[in-house]
């Protein structure tokens, strides 16, 4: 559901998005977050406490925003639920174009600095990734149990896993500079989850 702020918090958040990724979490300074947003410092501080509030309003917003984003995308349309997952892993694809800090995750990249010195923001970015990787296990369960997948793993293990693929093709695609190595894991992906319905199924996909 799409949350109406006042118009200078909007574009605080938009610019701590831009900013943090582009950055890192922790050197991110609220002036460069003003600046990208074109508000004083007045302002933030109507808005947000400190750096680590505006943080963690950030990570509801990314999740907020990224939720319609996925709930709108086409690969929901497919009636097979292992085509739903593999145009999933497509649609994720898709979205690695432009520069390194407009395709990368906002609170992969926060909980990679704050894991260990901010409980408050660690849990904030496990919610948004842990609940969007949540949004696939319906259809990794209705795949497991069409084509008859026995398995020692769950669709809850399986979800999390495609976030652990795509949070790690982020990362290459820093050190890289570029989206090339990240393409190449979600292909990776792809070909795995295919391998894991089709191995020892009995049923058969048409694809």
């Amino acid at each position: 559901m799409t949350v109406n702020f006042h118009p200078s918090k909007t574009k605080l958040l938009d610019a701590a998005l831009q900013v943090i990724r582009a950055k890192g979490y922790s050197a991110t300074r609220i002036e460069d977050v003003c600046a990208a947003a074109g508000v004083t410092k007045g302002s933030f501080f109507h808005h947000f406490k400190s750096k680590e509030d505006l943080a963690l309003a950030a990570a509801d917003y990314w999740s907020s925003t990224t939720a319609e984003l996925f709930a709108r995308a086409p690969y929901h349309d497919h009636a097979d639920p292992l085509d739903r997952v593999l145009a999933y892993v497509e649609f994720r694809k898709s979205l690695l174009q432009g520069t390194v800090e407009e395709f990368t995750c906002l609170v992969g990249t926060m909980v990679q600095e704050a894991f260990a010195t901010d409980p408050a923001i660690r849990d904030a970015c496990d919610a948004s990734i842990s609940g969007h990787a949540a949004t696939l296990e319906d259809d990794i369960a209705a795949a497991m149990t069409l084509y008859g997948v026995k398995a020692d793993w769950t669709a809850k293990s399986l979800a999390l896993h495609t976030q652990a693929v795509l949070q790690g093709a982020f990362i290459l695609a820093k050190a890289k500079g570029g989206p090339a190595v990240a393409i190449d894991s979600v292909d990776h992906l792809k070909r795995y989850i295919k391998l894991l319905f089709t191995a020892d199924s009995p049923a058969e996909p048409s694809r």
